[in-house]
């Protein structure tokens, strides 16, 4: 699969993604001191909607394009009020959207001016991209490593806070095995540190199995959210998608338990759409 983001800039994934990482972002901000936000695998940081790209999929327009304009019951307007504020500030502050930002322009926008940001992207053009999109931000560091090495060298953050969001693109074989390692060595480098893994769901088995084994890691508090919005084949389109959470914030799990089926009905295309929240370690397995 690959999932280079340009291509997939605010579809249904990216919005359970970045909604939660937002979150994340604001639990952060609730002590006063510092933390840092590193993104191993951040693109450009910034879409153009219009672009060929985009269009050539459209995945936005059932994604950010639906949330949007939606009218949420007041308690989930409140959760996802942080990252939507965020998109229309990229769109001169309505619904109508061109500009889609990317995990690190989110975590940028939510960020206090003692935090810090650390981006990283290995694919030459989008890396040069996103350089420019930060050239003059003295918060904000671009690097153009390999995501996983660069990952052992900005652990630990000097914050001794932060979160780390792990976006790999899925263009090669193996990707489920670097996430565990990198999930490994995430926990031993900063083991009081917030981890998000991103990933897609093409094949359920496949999911499964990295779940077990990332269970099986006996690594504590661990959170996976999975969102169906039908159900999975290996050649169809992507329309499922998982985050496995390391040390979430302890108001996540309830806040995602509301969130999700919320998310599952207004994304649902077909009858597989279905949510599953559970506790891998650390907390009483949940579900629904």
């Amino acid at each position: 699969m690959n999932y280079r983001h340009i291509y997939h800039a605010g579809n249904f994934a990216d919005v359970l993604k970045h909604a939660v990482l937002a979150l994340v972002i604001e639990h952060m901000k609730l002590k006063e001191g510092p933390f840092r936000v590193i993104d191993t695998h951040a693109g450009t940081g910034l879409y153009d909607l219009t672009s060929g790209e985009s269009e050539k999929t459209g995945e936005w327009q059932d994604g950010i394009g639906s949330l949007l304009p939606a009218a949420p019951p007041a308690e989930i307007a409140a959760m996802l009020a942080p990252y939507l504020d965020v998109v229309r500030a990229e769109n001169d502050g309505g619904d109508r959207i061109v500009r889609y930002p990317g995990s690190p322009q989110i975590a940028r926008r939510l960020m206090r001016p003692v935090d810090r940001l650390v981006v990283n992207e290995a694919h030459p053009e989008d890396a040069d991209r996103l350089a420019a999109l930060f050239a003059k931000d003295r918060q904000t560091k671009v690097l153009a490593l390999d995501g996983w090495t660069a990952l052992k060298a900005l652990l630990p953050p000097k914050e001794r806070r932060g979160v780390v969001l792990i976006d790999p693109p899925f263009e090669e074989p193996g990707e489920f095995k670097r996430l565990l390692e990198g999930l490994t060595a995430a926990h031993r480098r900063f083991a009081t540190g917030t981890v998000i893994l991103w990933y897609p769901i093409k094949n359920e088995r496949a999911a499964a199995a990295f779940s077990r084994d990332a269970a099986a890691l006996g690594i504590p508090k661990l959170l996976s959210a999975e969102l169906f919005i039908d159900t999975p084949r290996d050649e169809g389109p992507l329309v499922a998608t998982g985050l496995l959470i390391l040390n979430p914030p302890f108001t996540l799990g309830s806040k995602l338990a509301v969130l999700l089926p919320y998310l599952t009905a207004l994304f649902a295309r077909g009858k597989g759409a279905e949510n599953r929240l559970a506790w891998l370690a650390g907390e009483r397995v949940t579900s629904s």
